[in-house]
């Protein structure tokens, strides 16, 4: 009974190790998860002191729980019933697509994540390329909405460093999840992203059962009061005008929105302006792509380099200037709880197809409200002027009496006009600049003309403003679609992604 026994020893190595993973996972680390996530919650305590619109409880739930919660809601199971019998595929496979799917769509939050790497990383870059301006702030407003409500912000895309500049802007306000697209599903930057509370949507997807999981997931986090951010036109201007919007996440928010429920969904306008957009000739040259084809976008390593070290010996020459400005305004929020009572209706009990026609109504509207808030600035000024002129040349006295009389009417319209300095000669000064060292406008003894093969990038930057001078559209024939905003919900039958 006492005779010893002989061990390997690999053996007792083996044994000893296990043991202390065995005392680490059942003794210590628990107490180490429970100290770090209490000083996790008091972290994000005193940063919803601070926020005027706090983290939802939601945005804090574990990545997992949140999947299985979709996974298993009601509505997506029926759907998986339906498109079981439809097509004829075993229900067990098609449970494990939507796990799939859930996994792809729903983030991981990280409050530290957020602001400690995401909004100052957007601050130094922002910072760094442009000189950022906040134009209409509708403080008073926007200090009215109940901090309970489901807040989305409703953005125009000029270029991808919208996500970039209006996260690093309302860092103040709260924590802002967006819809990306496929772009973002790159190794490294995919998780990054999803820390930062962005979830992941196929923009391009017919697929009905994914369809319904998105829209669920969608429901359940402005049911939940998350803050979101969206672009309506559901990709990047190509021509520089407002693009006809896009009403599929729109759709997914008031689909089952309760008007006599506890929490309104407020929309908060947010225009978007750039005196140079990054990406302007890649989207200049595909406006001009053949009708009805996809252009692609394709990442040109040659000519990112040669622009990138074009810009390290301008800065050392000392020659480098900041792409000029940048601004953003904020609309007047508004109420879908006052909407649906003013229109009396209630998108629940909608058939699908009047349900859309609503949708689309809602979406044009928002979309309105978007383009009276975009910001003019330096360049689009210039640009509209010179482009008002052509074929003529201009002089600089000719060139600050147009661009005082675009000034007048803009600021007449109620359009918020960005003069740098308050000084309209300096804002000139600055509009032109940017235009010559790009070689868009060139100088010759005083009388400034505009580069011919340059005119579409001209007319890209005078679209941004053209909606907000009624009846003087420069080159409208050559708009992708000069209809008016408010006439599209007239025209279209169904919802688009």
């Amino acid at each position: 009974m006492w005779s010893e026994v002989t061990l390997p020893l690999w053996l007792v190595v083996i044994a000893g190790l296990l043991a202390a993973l065995a005392f680490l996972d059942r003794l210590l680390l628990p107490s180490v998860r429970w100290a770090l996530r209490r000083r996790a919650n008091k972290a994000i305590g005193e940063l919803n002191s601070r926020l005027r619109l706090q983290i939802k409880p939601f945005k804090l739930t574990k990545r997992q729980v949140l999947m299985d919660r979709l996974v298993y809601d009601p509505e997506v199971l029926h759907a998986v019933d339906d498109y079981a019998r439809e097509h004829k595929i075993p229900r067990e496979v098609l449970m494990e697509k939507v796990k799939r799917y859930a996994g792809e769509i729903v983030p991981s939050f990280s409050a530290y994540a957020y602001f400690r790497i995401g909004t100052r990383l957007a601050k130094r870059i922002s910072e760094m390329l442009y000189r950022v301006r906040i134009g209409i702030r509708n403080e008073d407003s926007f200090s009215k909405v109940d901090p309970d409500s489901s807040v989305v912000f409703v953005i125009n895309h000029r270029s991808n460093m919208d996500y970039v500049l209006v996260t690093y802007v309302a860092a103040q306000s709260s924590a802002l999840s967006y819809a990306v697209g496929e772009w973002a599903q790159v190794w490294g930057l995919r998780n990054l992203i999803r820390s930062m509370g962005a979830y992941f949507i196929r923009r391009d997807s017919r697929d009905a059962l994914y369809r319904k999981v998105l829209s669920r997931y969608v429901h359940m986090a402005t049911a939940s009061g998350v803050v979101q951010a969206i672009f309506p036109e559901g990709g990047l201007s190509r021509d520089g005008t407002l693009r006809p919007p896009k009403f599929g996440l729109l759709s997914y928010m008031v689909a089952a929105f309760d008007p006599k429920g506890p929490k309104d969904v407020v929309f908060v306008p947010v225009g978007v302006n750039y005196d140079r957009v990054l990406e302007d000739r890649m989207l200049t040259s595909a406006a001009s792509a053949e009708p009805g084809k996809k252009p692609v976008f394709g990442f040109k390593l040659f000519t990112f380099l040669r622009h990138f070290f074009r810009q390290i010996g301008l800065a050392l020459r000392g020659h480098w200037h900041r792409f000029g400005y940048t601004c953003v305004s904020f609309g007047e929020p508004f109420s879908l709880k006052q909407y649906v009572r003013e229109r009396k209706i209630d998108f629940r009990d909608l058939p699908e197809k009047e349900r859309f026609a609503e949708v689309e109504i809602l979406g044009a509207k928002l979309m309105d409200a978007v383009g009276k808030v975009v910001p003019a600035l330096p360049v689009s000024l210039v640009a509209t002027a010179m482009l008002d002129a052509q074929p003529a040349a201009l002089s600089l006295f000719d060139i600050k009496g147009r661009v005082s009389k675009i000034i007048e009417t803009l600021e007449h319209s109620g359009a918020y006009v960005h003069i740098p300095r308050s000084d309209r000669d300096y804002a000139i000064e600055v509009g032109l600049r940017m235009l010559k060292l790009r070689r868009i406008v060139t100088e010759r003894d005083g009388i400034f003309s505009a580069n011919p093969d340059d005119l579409h990038i001209l007319r890209y930057y005078a679209n941004a403003i053209a909606h907000l001078l009624p009846g003087k559209l420069p080159n409208a024939a050559a708009q992708e679609d000069p209809m008016p905003v408010a006439a599209i919900a007239a025209t279209r039958a169904a919802p688009a992604e």
